[in-house]
């Protein structure tokens, strides 16, 4: 007897028929009931409708990116152009990002992070994490509030901040503005000795503590976005540039109601703007002046633009206290290393003591632990905070530092870190490069 049969005589052995055999299982009902409103309360979570405006757009913004998006809306071209932009084909500035998004964490784990200890100790004063804001020029041209609201920021949150000799905010208002924050001085050495020594002796006179000498300015690097713009020294604008910026009355009036914009730490200066930019970059600088400069600052002294570990070595043997691993954001020298990859043979050569900080490319949180692993001391944002500067002045700086410092403290935390000092080389490792050609932001 085959199967078939041995099965049919078995159902009907039970006194099963086949249609009944064959039947399938019925359903099983699902027991249904009218939500508890506490229930629905809970699902629906309606949020009060948020009036201002500049509230309202930083609230949606969760990253850095969100932030450059939003500036990119609220700003003219030819100014976010500025900010965005770099050099020649801007290469390095991809690079930059590149080596970041190409870091691999290594997290170890079973470790409480209940309460991380986010702060760190930098040319022997504590802040609250690893962060400082890079000097940027032509500040106010990006939002009115200028230098002085950037300084507010950083003095709230416990961070240094550098002027730029460019800023359009003098040293004395940043002072005035932030009388207890770590106020730092960013210089250009020109080849006009008495100029030199009065922006040295006015910074030290305003309670600067720290002094940056930028010496990867030797020209001015080829910005073609600006120059197309005609957002050049002094202003060349375009019909197109001038028709764009007609689309944003409120960035108009804000500038056309307030001081003009100038080089605020130059402004008694004699000459033109074109006569000033061309003496701050000087193809004449060299290691004496880093030796002047030594002899006539008493305080802390960092040299920024290095990307050369002999560079770096000698800038300390000369008296220096450190390095920024910078290369100008890309804005200079196009094709040269991202920092993030320059950085571990810069500190090997200067050694555990001096302090190095690397500059360009920082977008997130993440990308300050990868650097601490790398060798720095801290790192130096410029773009990332101009971003939120645009997109709502002093408290867009205050979102582009609260969303950094969530993100810092998240990856500390998913590392299995619960402080800063506990970043260690194992913790990242580099992983195959990104193409130059990728597009890094996504379209908008």
């Amino acid at each position: 007897m085959n199967r078939g049969a041995e099965v049919a005589c078995e159902t009907r052995a039970a006194g099963v028929g086949p249609a009944e055999a064959a039947a399938p299982e019925a359903p099983l009902r699902v027991r249904r009931q009218l939500p508890r409103v506490s229930e629905v309360r809970e699902l629906l979570q309606f949020r009060a409708p948020v009036l201002d405006p500049v509230r309202r757009r930083l609230e949606r913004a969760l990253t850095i990116e969100d932030l450059r998006a939003i500036g990119r809306r609220t700003t003219p071209r030819a100014v976010f152009d500025y900010v965005d932009g770099a050099a020649e084909a801007e290469v390095t500035a991809r690079r930059n990002l590149d080596a970041f998004r190409t870091a691999v964490f290594v997290p170890d784990g079973l470790n409480s992070v209940a309460d991380p200890d986010l702060s760190t100790e930098l040319l022997g004063e504590r802040i609250a994490f690893p962060l400082v804001f890079a000097p940027t020029g032509y500040t106010r041209m990006m939002h009115h509030e200028g230098e002085a609201a950037v300084a507010r920021v950083a003095q709230r949150n416990g961070l240094p901040y550098a002027l730029s000799t460019v800023g359009t905010t003098t040293i004395e208002e940043v002072r005035d503005a932030a009388p207890r924050g770590r106020n730092w001085f960013q210089l250009y050495l020109t080849n006009d000795r008495a100029l030199n020594a009065d922006l040295v002796g006015r910074a030290l006179a305003a309670g600067c503590d720290t002094v940056i000498l930028t010496i990867d300015t030797a020209v001015a690097g080829g910005r073609h976005k600006d120059t197309r713009n005609g957002l050049t020294i002094p202003p060349s604008l375009t019909a197109q540039t001038f028709l764009d910026m007609a689309r944003f009355p409120y960035w108009w009036l804000n500038k056309l109601t307030t001081a003009p914009i100038s080089f605020a730490s130059l402004r008694d200066y004699p000459g033109t703007s074109a006569d000033v930019a061309a003496m701050l970059f000087d193809p004449g600088l060299d290691w004496e002046h880093l030796e002047w400069l030594r002899g006539a600052w008493p305080h802390r002294l960092l040299v920024k633009g290095v990307l050369n570990p002999r560079d770096a070595r000698r800038t300390v043997e000369l008296g220096a206290d450190g390095v920024v691993v910078s290369n100008h954001g890309g804005r200079q020298l196009d094709r040269t290393p991202a920092t993030l990859e320059a950085l571990p043979a810069i500190r090997e050569a200067v050694g555990p003591d001096a302090t190095v900080l690397l500059d360009s490319g920082v977008r997130n949180g993440q990308d300050i632990v990868a650097a601490i692993a790398r060798g720095a001391d801290a790192v130096m944002i410029g773009r990332a905070y101009l971003y939120g500067f645009m997109a709502g002045g002093e408290r867009g700086v205050e979102r582009a530092v609260e969303i950094l410092r969530a993100e810092y403290r998240r990856a500390l935390q998913l590392l299995g870190l619960d402080a800063t000092s506990k970043i260690a080389p194992h913790h990242v490792r580099m992983g195959s490069r990104v193409s130059d050609t990728d597009d890094l932001y996504p379209r908008r």
